[in-house]
């Protein structure tokens, strides 16, 4: 069994994800089953670090970054045996790449 650790950024971008549908969509069931599927979907990955796809069959320069698909937000971790380190918690259609890596070009997404 792997362990999972937040970091900092994604403990906030859960934060962030359920003030938003909460207070500016004014959904809090919407929230609150949005940050629990999310956790869910984390909690596999204690027996399954695996399971979330690559991200460098999407950008080369990706590291041992994997990525798991939770409705419109993506989870972007990377396993060391035995953690399983969540780095970002981010919404699928902002420019995630740029966010991971800083610049990243048109060309390289």
């Amino acid at each position: 069994m792997a362990d999972i650790k937040y970091s900092q950024a994604a403990l906030h971008d859960l934060e962030d994800i359920g003030d938003y549908i909460n207070m500016e969509l004014k959904n809090p069931t919407a929230a609150h089953n949005t940050v629990t599927r999310i956790l869910n979907a984390i909690d596999k990955l204690e027996s399954s670090p695996y399971l979330g796809s690559q991200l460098s069959a999407r950008y080369e320069n990706a590291g041992n970054y994997r990525y798991l698909v939770c409705g419109n937000y993506l989870v972007f971790y990377r396993y060391e045996e035995p953690v399983v380190h969540i780095d970002r918690i981010l919404y699928g259609k902002r420019n995630y790449l740029s966010i991971l890596f800083g610049e990243v070009s048109e060309d390289e997404e």
